[in-house]
């Protein structure tokens, strides 16, 4: 990790101690996104509920700055700012962006795959059409055991996609077939939900930071 990535991480600890036992899964878990962008890959976030507003929240920082400014890359910049006026506009409004996926948010497919096959393969329909090898599911659940993101899971792995599961402290089915999972110290849903953000929160920032002079 670079200084400024490290400092994040610790500062995350510091701010939310309960969260020590989750470091090294989160540190795995940032490495594994780290890698596959680095790749050239991608994250797909898919969850229900307020996890599904959370897979919103994550998509959104990444796809946008979140802490710092970044640039656009400069073959695009070159390409816009010969392109005219609007060209030269974009190229001076846009900001770098790392590729990400809301399932969650894919209304037509969503509903027309429930309706005509099943909920429970939705996000699972999904990842076979958008996720490639070496790209990472962020799976958000606060019990471990959410039908739809189990499916998925166990989609991902026969495509060879890594799995990031975001859970409470039991775990569930999540926590024993994803690559990495991070188990936040608590049980009830809304308490589960809350120390879910600052990790993510974390893991957006230092990716950003690694990713982007």
């Amino acid at each position: 990790m670079k200084t400024a990535t490290q400092a994040i991480f610790d500062e995350l600890f510091m701010r939310y101690p309960v969260l020590d036992t989750c470091r090294t899964d989160i540190g795995a878990a940032f490495d594994a996104m780290l890698a596959s962008y680095r790749a050239g890959g991608k994250v797909l976030c898919c969850g229900n509920g307020g996890s599904a507003s959370d897979c919103e929240h994550i998509v959104g920082e990444l796809l946008k700055k979140f802490k710092r400014h970044r640039d656009i890359p400069a073959a695009v910049r070159e390409r816009l700012s010969s392109a005219g006026e609007e060209g030269a506009f974009l190229a001076d409004r846009l900001e770098g962006s790392l590729p990400a996926v809301s399932l969650v948010s894919q209304s037509g497919i969503l509903t027309a795959f429930a309706n005509d096959v099943g909920w429970d393969e939705a996000f699972a329909q999904q990842l076979l059409g958008l996720a490639r090898p070496g790209d990472v599911a962020v799976l958000l659940s606060t019990s471990g055991n959410s039908r739809n993101c189990v499916l998925a899971a166990v989609l991902a792995h026969a495509i060879d996609v890594k799995t990031v599961a975001l859970v409470g402290e039991a775990g569930g089915r999540l926590g024993e077939m994803c690559d990495v999972t991070i188990r936040v110290p608590a049980r009830e849903t809304y308490k589960v939900q809350e120390l879910h953000l600052p990790v993510y929160h974390a893991l957006c920032a230092m990716l950003e930071e690694e990713l982007f002079d």
